[in-house]
């Protein structure tokens, strides 16, 4: 996104890089919660082939791809819900994070 619109003469940030921020953070919030289901999804792998068998660390491996898989859905849904709420309410603007534009 363009910094240069909320940014003052004098270099100064003002409430119009709220969006910016906001967006930014929610960027990077996906980034590393998707990375860390992908990294739990190949650790429980690597934890069944490692169990050899034995019934405590197969439970273990299991609860962990299961929970691992649980988050992941979770973020999707959060996407399909905003979506959701977007077509329900006819304010495409809040898919985008530019609360400026909804008017």
């Amino acid at each position: 996104m363009d910094w240069t619109g909320c940014v003052s003469p004098e270099g100064v940030a003002t409430l119009n890089c709220i969006p910016i921020v906001f967006h930014n953070i929610v960027n990077w919030a996906l980034i590393l919660s998707g990375t860390t289901a992908l990294f739990l999804i190949i650790y429980s792998g690597i934890r069944f082939i490692r169990s050899g068998g034995d019934q405590e660390k197969l439970k273990g491996a299991r609860e962990t791809l299961t929970y691992a898989i649980i988050g992941l859905v979770i973020i999707l849904l959060s996407f399909a819900i905003i979506n959701l709420i977007s077509y329900t309410t006819n304010v495409n603007c809040i898919k985008t994070f530019g609360f400026g534009n909804c008017t």
